[in-house]
């Protein structure tokens, strides 16, 4: 803006106005478009874990956590029907492995908020090449890494500590008729667990064991 006309403003009010604009300029570097999510495969097909790409300053850090362009760039599923959470009292809790059946198979990506969580998935998927192999990745508050899930795979964890939250990105709605799952020690799977099972609902410690079609 011309000097003159910021003239007939207080001398105080003027260095307030330059240290705004100067804080601004330091800071816009943050807010670039190169900033991108760091996505690495896993041995699962189509499952991938993904990292935040940290920019941190004085204040501390921005990171970018969702991009649908770049969820497309890479084959993935960018779309969101629903988020969800999912709060667990005590360490030891599991939850899981769920799935929706054909028609409303869905794509998840997991992170946890809150405590430390030991995240899995299975695919069940049977003309895939990774067909019945499991992934496990530790997901915690501290090294916000998630877990993109594709549509076809079971998906559950284990609580690495007490208070532990869960918050989900859905590619579909839920849909109770389509709800499917398979049990967390069923030996066609073999999952590694980290740690004991101490809490479990009764349909997830119930479900029969696994029969491939």
């Amino acid at each position: 803006m011309p000097e003159h006309h910021l003239s007939f403003l207080p001398s105080k009010w003027l260095k307030d106005a330059t240290n705004i604009c100067c804080r601004s300029a330091r800071y816009q570097p943050l807010l670039v478009d190169s900033q991108n999510m760091i996505f690495q495969a896993t041995k699962v097909s189509g499952v991938f874990e993904i990292d935040l790409e940290i920019k941190t300053d004085e204040r501390g850090f921005f990171a970018r956590s969702w991009c649908t362009r770049e969820f497309e760039q890479r084959g993935l599923n960018p779309n969101l029907a629903q988020c969800n959470i999912s709060f667990n009292s005590q360490k030891g809790t599991l939850r899981g492995m769920h799935y929706q059946a054909d028609g409303f198979a869905e794509a998840k990506l997991v992170r946890c908020t809150r405590g430390a969580v030991y995240d899995v998935a299975i695919d069940m998927r049977p003309d895939s090449a990774t067909f019945m192999s499991w992934i496990g990745a530790e997901l915690t508050a501290a090294n916000r890494r998630a877990l993109y899930i594709p549509e076809g795979c079971a998906h559950g964890f284990l609580t690495l500590s007490d208070e532990a939250e869960v918050f989900y990105q859905m590619s579909e709605f839920y849909h109770l008729e389509a709800a499917c799952g398979v049990r967390w020690d069923d030996p066609a799977f073999g999952i590694a667990w980290p740690g004991a099972v101490v809490v479990i609902s009764e349909r997830d410690r119930t479900y029969p064991d696994f029969e491939p079609k």
